[in-house]
């Protein structure tokens, strides 16, 4: 009795311990704001579940009121993903969220962390975005911005207007596509990749300018791709990874104390975040084929529900070997001999493709 008596006393004051630290949160100081601009659109689940709640909400509590977040999505700011990480860069801004694409024309390492086929689960995408991080941000560092976190969206997956079984059902289709790997991707598979802004894809869709669209499970769900198109073949193709951006002479200038609570905060943003896109993932395929009892977040679809289309194990082959054959080859032509290098010596060992191999 006396033990459990005394257990429970020591963990009483270690809680207590905790929860002072936390309370406590940064030392007396001058106020800091933190301007920043995150997200397509103020409805998505990553800005609404992840970025609101614990950035804007809990950050100002948890630093004693010395850090606040004065955060807003793309459209409050009237801008594109391109130009977020302009916004970062000048310092109009002091972070910015946006998918790698966007930034991989100044540094194609960067499209290295989610290449087409690259990466079949957001296990292995998380893993192979940590383990390219330090070199990205030498390149990064040029530009005077540093990446701090990453983050998916939903797996990359196709839409399409018309049946189809599997990737052999591709050929001779005209694709939209999110990326040039993505194209290498439908390239090597014979079909048709178009480039076409993700808000002008529906009217394509159901125009039949397009027989499919590539994009997240819950992306596509959003902007009710399901009006337009009655497949959803369900192999991911890659997770659209995203990263935070900080202006890197505003983040140098930071009292340390303060870099390492924003930091912190990142970090829990960055594992809600990779939680989230395994759900998200999931429940965009539910709400999209109609069952109610797995579509928790986006819109259940009643009036004809799309059909599942699930990926072979043959398929999955034949994406992997679209990878070696054609989307590796073709990234390292844009990116330089180094960066195969540097794919071969950090991603293989975890992807187990080797370019050149």
């Amino acid at each position: 009795m006396r033990k459990t008596f005394l257990a429970a006393s020591l963990a009483a004051a270690f809680l207590g311990t905790v929860t002072g630290v936390q309370a406590q949160g940064l030392p007396p100081g001058p106020k800091v704001t933190v301007s920043a601009v995150t997200q397509v659109a103020p409805t998505v689940p990553q800005y609404t579940r992840v970025d609101v709640p614990i950035m804007r909400d809990e950050a100002v509590k948890k630093s004693g009121g010395r850090v606040e977040f004065n955060l807003k999505s793309w459209p409050e700011m009237n801008v594109q993903g391109p130009e977020v990480i302009r916004l970062v860069r000048s310092g109009q801004v002091d972070l910015g969220a946006t998918p790698l694409t966007t930034v991989s024309g100044d540094v194609p390492i960067l499209d290295g962390m989610d290449l087409a086929g690259l990466n079949p689960d957001i296990e292995q995408a998380r893993k192979v975005a940590a383990a390219l991080l330090p070199v990205a941000n030498k390149e990064l560092e040029r530009l005077g911005v540093k990446l701090i976190a990453t983050y998916p969206f939903p797996a990359q997956v196709f839409f399409c207007r018309k049946p189809i079984a599997g990737l052999a059902d591709l050929k001779g289709l005209k694709i939209r596509t999110n990326g040039p790997a993505a194209a290498d991707l439908v390239n090597y598979l014979g079909g048709q990749p178009t480039s076409i802004a993700f808000g002008e894809v529906y009217t394509a869709l159901e125009r039949g300018t397009v027989d499919c669209g590539i994009t997240g499970t819950g992306s596509g769900n959003g902007v009710k791709w399901y009006e337009v198109t009655t497949h959803l073949y369900t192999l991911a193709t890659a997770w659209s990874t995203s990263g935070y951006f900080v202006n890197l002479a505003w983040w140098n200038k930071l009292d340390p104390q303060v870099r390492a609570f924003i930091e912190s905060t990142l970090m829990q943003v960055q594992d809600a975040q990779w939680k989230l896109g395994a759900e998200v993932t999931q429940d965009g395929i539910d709400c999209n084929i109609g069952n109610a009892a797995g579509c928790k977040i986006h819109n259940l679809v009643k009036t004809k529900p799309m059909t599942q289309v699930k990926a072979s194990d043959a398929d999955k082959a034949k994406l992997r070997e679209a990878l070696s054959n054609a989307v590796l080859p073709s990234w390292v032509k844009r990116c330089g001999a180094k960066c195969g290098e540097t794919y071969n010596q950090i991603v293989a060992p975890i992807s187990g493709v080797k370019f050149g191999g």
